[in-house]
């Protein structure tokens, strides 16, 4: 039987995979990062329309890319510890949002990953 998913969502999904194909390791965090902030948006709009199903597909690659980032830390770059910290910190927000949503923090987490991946890219 074939997975019915919407247009949006399998154009979303040849994008993801077209982009993740031959990149370079610091392509592959930006991605990460707009797939994140990507999926951390469609959360909240989810949420207040009250699509629980979106919302719960939206949680799910939240927490893949944020997976994707912590398995991409190196503990030998000083920047290591506290990039895992700030993951993990990430990732149990997002863990606690499926049980009960808070648009404020996942707002607020959504701006910090919105304005690291700009200062990421401008280097």
């Amino acid at each position: 039987m074939l997975l019915q998913q919407s247009p949006h969502e399998a154009y979303r999904r040849v994008d993801f995979d077209a982009r993740v194909n031959g990149a370079k390791p610091a392509e592959l965090v930006h991605v990460c990062y707009e797939h994140l902030v990507g999926a951390l948006g469609t959360a909240i709009h989810a949420h207040r329309n009250g699509d629980n199903g979106l919302k719960s597909r939206s949680i799910t690659r939240a927490l893949t890319a944020i997976t994707a980032l912590q398995m991409g830390v190196s503990e030998d770059h000083e920047m290591g510890s506290a990039l895992n910290q700030f993951y993990a910190a990430a990732r149990r927000t997002i863990l606690d949002s499926a049980v009960s949503f808070d648009t404020g923090q996942i707002e607020s987490m959504r701006n910090d990953f919105t304005e690291i991946g700009q200062a990421m890219k401008g280097n």
